[in-house]
């Protein structure tokens, strides 16, 4: 295991004042490339993800989401509206390399900790904001920044099926929102590196999410703006039978660009009756003839068979089945992470590797200001 000293982003101070999902994961970030990131949190309640709960599970008195995005960093709690506490955070941003916040807008303004405020302390520092819709004024200003909100209003929920809109089973607009801002912070960083001279970095949970749909907006755009609900072609042409469909004993994903090959499988293999007239099938009458197929045999019949024949396939897994599976177990994707007071963690590690080396850290999520004493000394004498 690598100390910090030894990873990228060593010596750099992060002061993370987000809460939630989408801040707190950026900051993870940094912190898994050797940041040191320290929680700005109240002292009463601290982030309100601590109490954000993911099925009742929870560790130490905080819940299982609020440790898995907020391992390996420091917690400092004060009251921001306090005069003394605002000495400490005004001379913590003096020596910060990086500030996240994710307030809803117009609160960091109330506490004179927006950007430009924070510019006059330090000059170079690198200022990290999230909102919900990208803008601090018009119609959209107040509305809030949910994740399930945004995935609604963004399209992305009628992806899979337009006529029965289904959201991600997790966070996507938090997570995606995150990364981008790590990405904004590491160019700046460059930028500082080169120039001399901080920024600011500003992401929204909205644009985010719009971006990741980049291919299919783009798509609807050269399409006349119009979504097509179901593709049907000719299978005398190259067409997709991108699907996950059902077979004997579970599912199967099935990635092919060229549907004649499938043809020629079940064709050589009589598996399926009455295909002499396949070029007048339409594609989604194909896929019905090919799910009919897939249901007569197990899961292992098919991946034989296709992967025999360079059809790209694989099994639809649970987790269970997945953390079975030995190219997983060489992945070497878990850590291990611990509270001072010995209560534990199993979660993921970080997914980068640099030099090929892998990034992790026994340090858990902290409890609410469990470093005032530690920052306090170093800090302020």
């Amino acid at each position: 295991m690598l100390n910090n000293n030894d990873k990228p982003l060593s010596d750099l101070l992060v002061l993370d004042f987000s809460q939630f999902l989408s801040g707190p994961s950026a900051g993870l970030r940094l912190a898994d490339l050797g940041a040191r990131v320290i929680k700005i949190e109240r002292p009463d309640g601290g982030d309100l993800c601590r109490s954000l709960y993911i099925s009742n599970l929870e560790l130490d008195g905080d819940s299982t989401l609020f440790h898995s995005i907020n391992r390996n960093k420091e917690s400092f709690s004060v009251n921001l509206k306090d005069k003394t506490d605002q000495k400490y955070i005004q001379k913590l941003i003096s020596k910060a390399d990086i500030l996240i916040q994710n307030f809803r807008p117009g609160v960091i303004e109330k506490l004179g900790l927006d950007y430009h405020s924070v510019k006059k302390i330090n000059p170079t520092i690198i200022y990290g904001s999230i909102s919900g819709y990208g803008k601090q004024e018009g119609p959209w200003y107040k509305k809030p920044g949910q994740d399930l909100l945004v995935q609604s209003l963004s399209g992305i929920t009628r992806l899979s099926d337009f006529d029965s809109p289904l959201p991600f089973g997790l966070a996507i607009a938090d997570m995606m929102a995150g990364a981008h801002l790590v990405q904004g912070i590491l160019a700046c960083l460059v930028q500082r590196g080169i120039r001399g001279n901080g920024g600011l970095v500003e992401v929204s949970l909205l644009e985010s999410i719009i971006d990741i749909q980049s291919s299919n907006i783009t798509k609807y755009l050269t399409n006349n703006q119009k979504m097509r609900k179901r593709i049907v072609s000719s299978l005398s042409q190259k067409t997709m039978l991108n699907k996950i469909y059902v077979t004997a004993d579970g599912y199967l994903a099935i990635a092919v660009n060229d549907i004649s090959e499938v043809k020629d499988i079940l064709n050589s293999n009589q598996l399926v009756e009455g295909l002499n007239n396949f070029c007048s099938i339409n594609l989604d009458d194909f896929k019905g003839i090919l799910q009919e197929a897939l249901l007569k045999e197990t899961n292992e019949y098919w991946l034989k068979l296709f992967k025999s024949t360079e059809i790209d396939c694989e099994e639809v897994l649970t987790w269970q089945q997945l953390l079975e599976k030995d190219g997983f177990e060489d992945l070497y994707m878990f850590q291990d992470v611990y509270r001072r007071n010995g209560a534990h963690l199993k979660t993921t590690r970080c997914p980068i590797k640099i030099d090929g080396k892998i990034f992790t850290s026994m340090k858990g999520a902290p409890t609410i200001g469990e470093d005032n004493e530690k920052i306090l000394k170093e800090f302020f004498g």
